[in-house]
């Protein structure tokens, strides 16, 4: 039977200037549903990538005495080192400037010309370098003397040009219909409703192209415009894909997307345009769109007017690449802003990982080496408490699918950790050290407790990959071959296998340090 297929994408950065947590979370998100999906037997593609055209790119690089393209090579690769940096299992990196994109955003292009859906006039409006964004009337207000927009508080310019037209007006109903028909496609819900209100309020028809500068992709058949920086970023998740050819084993395995990962900031380009053009050319919409909450610094939106961009660099330079990536899942409500402080990461630490998960792995480790000859055991036989905290697992396997196809990422990581807690309780509770007079209860105790170890680390592992197969290692065990399903079975672990403990996972953290 093929496997399943499943198509994951972060937002394609804007590079600008450096990443930061925002960008280092959505990637991280994404990062963990591609992982779990690979774990269930899934055939997974992960894009994510570099938006590198635009006013904004245009006007960075001539401030550092660039060419946009010289710039862009500069800081895209920034971008690029950082999947690597974050441990990311991305299948590609698109950039907007690579030839396989410009053709399919001009093919995307010719076919909203021919459906119609596209016709040249004139522009009168607000408009955003910053954001790459239009704004209306009721979306701009006065501060400190300037215009700026409601939505993020840039600043915005009266601009009057001839532009080409997509008829954005004609699909408020046809959006209507299609979020009705698939009441999932926004999640989480707060963002859907914001989306639906709006759709509702009425649309305007979408400038998508612009003559005031030149970086960009060139209109079709004009070559004084160019298009609009939004039509052609988000053309990356079927430029990937090698569209337009549709006969493609990438194109047809995966389109269309199962989970854009955005932040909420760009979810109108998402949830409204981008299946308004999809639909205009006749293609089908993404399956869902989820737009994640800011992280705060210090309950405070990261600016670099306000000087407090957490670098992800230095976060994991001083607590560790697992430890991030297991705070930001965790600790972050997903679908809502969340604050990020080094108090916060430590408390985390030490409570969850040092304390919880890193005690239970070392101390049955640990106590099998002393007591087992350093050997999964053999010689065992469950009673009910053992199979009562087995079952836990299994019993709850469909409930752990579901709440990663929800994106209840929250739920999923607090009910594996909670497993955590439990088993150390089981193992404070049978008191193993007490039962050597015992050999068979003792032996099963062990087996027990490097049982659990092993579904936990398998459970964890999409979230702290490396630290997770360092403790499966221990156990004799490589994380390629295992799966999601395997969390159903009980007796996995062969006995007289030699357990090779690789040391304390997580060092707690001295608060005396700081």
């Amino acid at each position: 039977m093929d496997k399943k297929n499943y198509y994951i994408t972060t937002p394609i950065y804007y590079p600008s200037g450096k990443p930061h947590m925002g960008h280092a979370y959505s990637s991280i998100i994404a990062d963990v549903f591609a992982r779990f999906k690979r774990l269930d037997e899934y055939n997974v593609f992960f894009l994510t990538g570099t938006d590198e055209h635009g006013l904004k790119i245009q006007k960075a690089a001539e401030k550092n005495n660039q060419k946009p393209k010289e710039f862009c090579d500069n800081i895209s690769k920034i971008f690029f080192d950082l999947t690597k940096t974050l441990n990311l299992s991305n299948d590609d990196f698109i950039r907007t400037t690579e030839a396989r994109h410009h053709e399919s955003v001009k093919f995307l292009w010719n076919k909203l010309v021919e459906n119609n859906y596209i016709y040249l006039s004139k522009y009168n409006g607000w408009y955003s370098v910053s954001d790459e964004a239009y704004y209306n009337e009721d979306e701009i207000i006065d501060r400190d003397g300037k215009k700026v927009s409601v939505v993020s508080g840039s600043i915005v310019e009266w601009v009057e040009e001839e532009s080409f037209f997509f008829k954005l007006s004609a699909f408020k109903e046809k959006l209507l219909k299609f979020y009705s028909k698939n009441p999932y496609f926004i999640l989480p819900d707060s963002r859907k409703n914001e989306v639906i209100s709006f759709v509702k309020g009425g649309l305007k028809d979408l400038s998508v192209s612009r003559k005031s500068f030149s970086w960009g992709i060139k209109v079709p058949n004009n070559e004084t415009h160019v298009i609009y920086v939004w039509l052609d970023a988000l053309t990356n998740y079927l430029s990937a894909l090698n569209f337009p050819n549709k006969e493609d084993q990438l194109y047809k395995k995966f389109w269309p997307a199962s989970l854009h990962i955005i932040g909420k900031d760009i979810l109108r380009f998402h949830a409204i345009y981008w299946p308004a053009f999809l639909l205009a050319a006749d293609i089908e919409p993404p399956n869902r769109v989820y737009g994640h909450g800011w992280i705060l610094s210090d309950e405070k939106k990261m600016s670099k007017s306000k000087g407090n961009i957490l670098d992800p660099l230095e976060i994991i330079k001083t607590y560790g690449l697992d430890q991030l990536r297991y705070y930001l899942v965790k600790e972050v409500s997903l679908g809502n802003d969340g604050n990020i402080s080094n108090q916060n990461i430590e408390n985390c630490i030490n409570s969850d990982l040092a304390n919880n998960y890193g005690n239970l792995c070392q101390r049955t480790l640990s106590f099998a080496e002393k007591n087992c000859k350093g050997l999964i055991p053999g010689d065992i036989s469950l009673d009910d408490d053992d199979k009562n905290i087995l079952n836990t697992f299994s019993d709850n396997l469909e409930k752990i699918r579901s709440l990663i196809d929800s994106q209840h990422l929250n739920e999923y990581v607090k009910f594996v950790i909670n497993r955590s807690f439990d088993a150390n309780k089981y193992f404070n509770d049978q008191e193993p050290w007490k039962k050597k007079d015992n050999k068979k209860r003792l032996n099963t105790i062990v087996y027990v407790s490097l049982e659990i170890v092993r579904k936990i680390s398998i459970l964890l592992s999409p979230i702290m990959p490396i630290v997770t197969n360092k403790a499966l290692i221990s156990l004799g065990l490589n994380i390629k071959d295992l799966n999601i399903e395997s969390i159903k079975e009980h007796l996995t672990n062969k006995p007289g296998t030699k357990l090779r403990n690789q040391g304390i996972l997580f060092k707690k953290i001295d608060k005396s340090d700081d």
